[in-house]
């Protein structure tokens, strides 16, 4: 299942940089293989100043070895191996009127000291972070998620749509980082579900990223904005930055398991403000977005 995974995100970040580099039409990706000494490596790609992305990454990595001791804390174990491997991708577009995205697809393995699988899952998920709230890209959006989920089952779109409100939530903001989309872990056998099931599932997932997408870019790349929109933009920015720092599980079990920083902190975006106490006008397109994400909503 492990090679059978990466082969996948291998696959699946070409045709995603692929796909992107011919979106933007100006810039293009530069590719930086990496290893870790600890066993493993990856295959960062990141593009830069484009005509439609001010930054963007979609990476790949497979890491293996002896559980790193965040991990054997977190599973109570004192010691193992494991094996991860994932696709990550955030990208940052110019115009503020097109949202920023995220989305991660992984897997994990952990073995006992024979070298057998103890625990085996899948999680992974795709959010929108819009500055300025157009409702039909939101339910484009999130119609692309459900109809993916509901190929497998129909209780996995409502499920995995709240988990994600709940999770990209910026607690000390009270308030979401974006609209949502879909969050899921410890995606693991069971009764119902076998590993198999798990892993057309996910890939499902991921084959329609490119669908819920690219077609909000296509559609909103034309709009003028003015600089207010952009100051508007980078004061956002900076929530999105408070979330990751702060908050977000990938990012601090990379920065607790001697993780690469480069890749760990590709997400941050390139340009941010942070003004004392900013507040919108009162009926603002502004306001209108801060009004959603302090009480997420149902889009499809």
């Amino acid at each position: 299942m492990k090679n059978k995974f990466y082969k996948y995100i291998e696959n699946l970040q070409d045709t995603i940089t692929s796909t992107l580099e011919k979106v933007d039409g100006k810039a293009t990706f530069e590719e930086d293989l990496w290893e870790r000494k600890e066993g493993g490596g990856g295959r960062t790609r990141v593009i830069e100043n484009g005509a439609i992305f001010e930054k963007g990454g979609v990476n790949i990595s497979a890491v293996h070895g002896e559980l790193p001791e965040a991990l054997r804390n977190q599973f109570k174990v004192k010691e193992g191996n494991f094996f991860a491997c994932g696709l990550s991708l955030v990208l940052h577009p110019i115009n503020p009127f097109i949202p920023t995205v995220h989305a991660n697809w992984r897997y994990f393995e952990m073995y006992d000291a024979d070298g057998n699988i103890v625990t085996q899952w899948f999680g992974g998920g795709q959010d929108l972070t819009p500055y300025y709230l157009f409702d039909e890209d939101a339910t484009h959006f999130h119609t692309v998620c459900k109809s993916a989920c509901d190929q497998h089952h129909q209780e996995f779109y409502p499920k995995f749509k709240k988990t994600c409100d709940e999770y990209f939530w910026n607690a000390h903001r009270n308030e979401a980082r974006g609209i949502g989309g879909l969050f899921f872990d410890y995606l693991k056998e069971n009764e119902e579900f076998s590993i198999e099931d798990r892993f057309n599932f996910v890939t499902e997932v991921g084959n329609s990223f490119l669908e819920s997408y690219v077609p909000i870019v296509e559609k909103r790349k034309q709009l003028k904005f003015t600089k207010e929109h952009k100051d508007w933009q980078e004061v956002r920015r900076g929530r999105y930055v408070e979330f990751n720092l702060v908050h977000d599980r990938g990012t601090l079990f990379g920065l607790k398991t001697n993780g690469r920083i480069e890749s760990i902190l590709m997400s941050l975006p390139p340009v941010v403000q942070w003004k004392y106490n900013h507040q919108p006008e009162e009926n603002s397109e502004e306001a209108k977005l801060l009004a959603v994400l302090e009480n997420p909503k149902d889009w499809v």
